[in-house]
């Protein structure tokens, strides 16, 4: 058995893994696109998939590690995401990559929640607070290193589409024995239920729930458009078809989100004000960077708006929970949750749609336009909000 220490890091390992794996698929979609002919709504629908999984897993699984424990709960979501690497090593077509993206989904539904949990459980009892940051971490950054490792093994790797999923079962060993040797934090109970988590939210916390969805839908439509459809911006448009930059520049949006979360303690009630901003000017980098074209611009985009999602994504998620009746806490968290997730995969597929109309550039335009008008009127909701509120 692991003592509280390395139990610790390795667990903050395995959830790194895990999510990685989640965003594995990003560089390698125009090699789906080419090899199976998929049009770019029919991969916008493919990494739609995906949230679907994640919020179905956090409705129906999200409160039974309470239950039953922590382990027989990481375990699981770490065989559906080897299941998922599985699908895309044995992909010959369009089934196999929408079940592996629904595998995948189901995976980090399970996963987030519980490993966070973990990691507060097992964090040395005077530094729970450094549990929540290394989740935090550990979750984001395992989202950017995903794109990163995949296209860097895509493009200089012998077997573009399979090589990355190999060495993430590899990668995915290690973690299941580091969860298998950590100590069990959670006692089970003597009859455990799986309860479908409800989704709730009171009325007297409503605009403060619409605020932080409001700013929360904006930031992750952002997260969403760079890992399903910045492959494809980048090669239609700047003409980058090299996998690992494609990579290296979906790592460093996520890597941004991250540091906007970590910056919220240091930036305190401004967050969400400063983070509703940042998305407002990196709608506008990114516009300017599909106008002219620049990279230039759409890189400095892409960070500046993760910087954004990172503050407003926290300081929501951390008003909508101050906010909450505790009794209430667990609904509304997973209610915010739910909105996250469908901002993931909802504006991503209406720009593939509307890339076959009016073509890539235009859907990427009117994208950063919403999104951008989204993060106004949090900004107008909380300029009128009452000075106690």
């Amino acid at each position: 058995m692991l003592g509280r220490g390395p139990a610790f890091a390795l667990s903050a390992y395995a959830f790194a893994v895990t999510m990685a794996g989640t965003t594995l698929p990003t560089p390698l979609y125009p090699l789906y696109r080419e090899r199976f002919g998929f049009s770019e709504l029919m991969i916008t629908v493919i990494f739609a998939t995906y949230a679907a999984g994640v919020i179905v897993a956090l409705v129906l699984v999200g409160r039974l590690s309470d239950e039953i424990g922590r382990r027989p709960v990481l375990l699981p979501a770490l065989a559906l995401s080897a299941l998922s690497a599985v699908a895309f090593l044995l992909a010959q077509g369009l089934v196999p990559l929408l079940v592996g993206r629904v595998l995948s989904g189901f995976s980090a539904g399970i996963f987030t929640g519980t490993a966070t949990a973990t990691l507060v459980d097992i964090a040395p009892p005077r530094r729970r607070g450094r549990g929540t940051l290394v989740a935090t971490a550990a979750n984001m950054g395992g989202l950017g290193c995903g794109p990163l490792l995949a296209g860097l093994l895509a493009q200089y790797g012998s077997d573009p589409l399979r090589l990355p999923f190999w060495v993430d079962l590899a990668l995915l060993v290690p973690a299941a024995l580091a969860i298998v040797a950590m100590p069990e934090p959670v006692s089970a109970s003597p009859n455990p239920r799986l309860r479908p988590q409800a989704l709730r939210v009171p009325a007297q916390i409503r605009a403060v729930f619409i605020r932080a969805a409001l700013a929360g839908f904006a930031g992750f439509a952002v997260m969403g458009l760079f890992t399903a459809v910045s492959p494809a911006f980048l090669g239609t448009t700047l003409h980058i078809t090299n996998l690992a930059v494609i990579g290296l520049i979906v790592f460093a949006v996520f890597a941004a989100s991250t540091a906007g979360q970590l910056a919220f303690d240091l930036v305190g009630e401004r967050s969400m004000p400063i983070g509703c901003g940042g998305l407002i000017a990196g709608m506008g980098l990114l516009a300017l960077g599909l106008a002219l074209p620049s990279l230039a611009f759409l890189v400095v985009g892409g960070v500046v708006a993760g910087l954004g999602q990172g503050l407003s994504f926290r300081a929501g998620l951390a008003g909508v929970n101050a906010a909450a009746p505790p009794e209430e806490r667990a609904e509304v968290a997973s209610s915010f949750f739910v909105v996250a997730y469908l901002a993931i995969s909802v504006p991503v597929i209406g720009v593939g749609l509307l890339a076959e109309a009016a073509g890539l550039r235009t859907a990427g335009l009117v994208f950063a336009a919403v999104v951008a008008g989204i993060a106004a009127v949090v900004l107008a909701l909380l300029a009128r909000r009452p000075k106690s509120g």
